[in-house]
C-alpha cells in the first residue's frame, strides 16, 4: 500500500504492455491499484434467481398495470420462500 488513495477497477486488466506503465504511474503518484475479479453471472446465485423470476413472471406476459406485476412478483417470492429446498436445487 502506498498512500491514502486507492483506485478500484472492475474490468479486465489493461493490455500487458500498458499494465507495467499504469502500475509505474500509479506508484509514482502513490495510488493503490486494486483490481477486482471480472464479473461472471455464472458464479452469482442471484443471477439465477433473477432469471427464474423472469421466466415465471414476465416471459411472454405483458402486465396490465404496475400493481399486477408487483403482485405477481410477491406471489413468486411467497412461493419460493415456502420451498427453500426447491430454491437450493434450482440455484
Amino acid at each position: 500500500m502506498y498512500g491514502e488513495l486507492s483506485y478500484l477497477e472492475y474490468k479486465p486488466r489493461p493490455h500487458p504492455d500498458r499494465s507495467a506503465q499504469v502500475q509505474a504511474h500509479a506508484a509514482q503518484l502513490q495510488i493503490d491499484l486494486i483490481r477486482l475479479p471480472a464479473y461472471s453471472p455464472d458464479f452469482m446465485p442471484v443471477e439465477a434467481l433473477w432469471r427464474w423470476l423472469r421466466e415465471d413472471v414476465t416471459y411472454l406476459h405483458c402486465h396490465a398495470s404496475p400493481e399486477e406485476l408487483i403482485g405477481r412478483v410477491k406471489a413468486f417470492q411467497d412461493n419460493i420462500n415456502r420451498s427453500p429446498w426447491e430454491v437450493a436445487d434450482r440455484l
